[in-house]
């Protein structure tokens, strides 16, 4: 019954992280010439407004501090990293890249708590940055500077925004830190995007006021709707229901989705060296978790 429950528990968790896995492609394939900043606006206050006209809620006064402190770095960076991302590096390169947040979450913890890695986690860690060292070759992918930078910006905000979340909400209810985290961050966005496209590169917001295809209807639909609001719902009832480990297995399913999409929406094609590097790298980004779920 135990492994029965456990086996739902991972595959429940699959969804949501296939669902941002789709993320990179779907961006690629249907906006490629679209504004970061805009896009990230597009996609976190549509989603928001959406929570909120679900189940109207609203925060306290003394709360608001914690939610535009999370909004800021959960959200809005966030965002704006996932999109340059998206838009810099080929969309399974993105996918695979963002296995790597053990190896920064266990240097944020070392350098900022003094947390030593427990010994499977420092191995796997290695080794990922061993993998990730052979697959971002330039020689072998095309690579930009902004991509990558992106792509580290995400994963440090991935782990710092974690580590937000367990110390200010404590006290808020998880659909206002949702609800609210995706209004503000999509607000302080948008607000970036006015401000770019109007005094710093307004000539990257040229393609933004031709008219919209029936596609890009399509791709922004899907990144509003099934890939933020009913993504992060299941993401945060799923955490309140299973152990972290539990959720991290599940994971898999993120940069697994990416390289799928990748090949079908894109075309992308690597070396069969290069697959087998990406799917190493996923099963020793969860290895840990494997062994530590093994051990229950």
């Amino acid at each position: 019954m135990h492994l029965q429950g456990l086996t739902l528990n991972i595959f429940l968790a699959m969804i949501p992280a296939f669902l941002w896995g789709t993320t990179y492609a779907v961006t690629k394939y249907a906006t490629p010439d679209w504004p970061p900043l805009l896009l990230g606006a597009l996609r976190a206050l549509p989603a928001g407004l959406l929570l909120l006209l679900i189940k109207p809620s609203f925060p306290r006064a003394r709360q608001w501090p914690s939610l535009l402190v999370l909004g800021a770095i959960n959200i809005a960076l966030f965002f704006a990293f996932i999109f340059i991302m998206a838009i810099n590096l080929p969309a399974a390169i993105a996918g695979v890249g963002m296995v790597s947040v053990p190896v920064v979450a266990l240097l944020y913890a070392w350098i900022a708590k003094g947390q030593r890695p427990a010994k499977p986690q420092a191995i796997s860690a290695a080794v990922l940055v061993v993998l990730a060292w052979l697959l971002f070759d330039p020689a072998y992918v095309a690579l930009n500077a902004l991509g990558v930078g992106a792509l580290l910006g995400a994963l440090l905000t991935i782990v710092i925004g974690s580590t937000l979340v367990q110390t200010l909400s404590v006290s808020i209810h998880w659909w206002v830190v949702l609800t609210w985290q995706l209004i503000i961050g999509g607000t302080i966005l948008l607000l970036a995007a006015v401000i770019d496209g109007s005094f710093i590169n307004p000539t990257n917001y040229y393609s933004v006021f031709e008219p919209i295809s029936t596609l890009q209807y399509s791709a922004l639909f899907w990144l509003i709707v099934p890939n933020t609001a009913i993504a992060y719902i299941l993401y945060v009832w799923l955490l309140g229901r299973m152990s972290v480990a539990e959720f991290s297995f599940g994971t898999i399913a993120n940069p697994i989705a990416g390289i799928i999409c990748a090949i079908i929406l894109l075309n992308e094609q690597y070396q069969p060296w290069q697959y087998l590097i990406m799917f190493t790298m996923i099963i020793f980004s969860v290895l840990p978790q494997m062994l530590k779920l093994k051990r229950v």
